[in-house]
């Protein structure tokens, strides 16, 4: 495990090492509310200079980013929904998955399916810092 203290015009550290470490598989971001969750996805599409605007899939569940980058939310729904609507299939695709809200029994259902998952926790420390805690891939 991994963390980071970090201000957002310092998240450059954060996405080159995840990149390094995580080429496919599902990154799970846990924090609460503001914690800076799809912040760090905007951070991890521009690093891969994709110019793609990268907004909260809060209410249409997935977003997609350039061709390999996947972006989704669990909030609204839960991931028993997301399970009803055949979502957990796209987390098998190639590329880089991010799930926003995602919890210890995604994890659990994902390390059974031997999808290589990496969970990000996120805390907010200050109007302007927040730490990251990264461990990297289970599966």
């Amino acid at each position: 495990m991994k963390t980071y203290k970090l201000s957002e015009d310092r998240l450059f550290s954060l996405t080159r090492e995840l990149l390094k470490n995580v080429k496919t598989g599902v990154v799970i971001l846990q924090g609460d509310l503001a914690a800076g969750k799809t912040t760090l996805v905007r951070a991890v599409v521009k690093a891969l200079g994709i110019a793609d605007v990268v907004t909260s899939p809060t209410f249409s569940l997935q977003q997609c980013y350039g061709s390999s980058i996947f972006h989704y939310d669990l909030y609204n729904h839960g991931l028993e929904h997301f399970i009803s609507l055949g979502m957990l299939e796209e987390l098998d695709k190639e590329g880089l998955h991010f799930v926003e809200w995602g919890d210890d029994a995604l994890v659990a259902l994902l390390n059974s399916a031997g999808i290589p998952t990496t969970v990000i926790k996120i805390q907010k420390i200050s109007d302007t810092e927040r730490e990251y805690e990264v461990e990297y891939a289970h599966s």
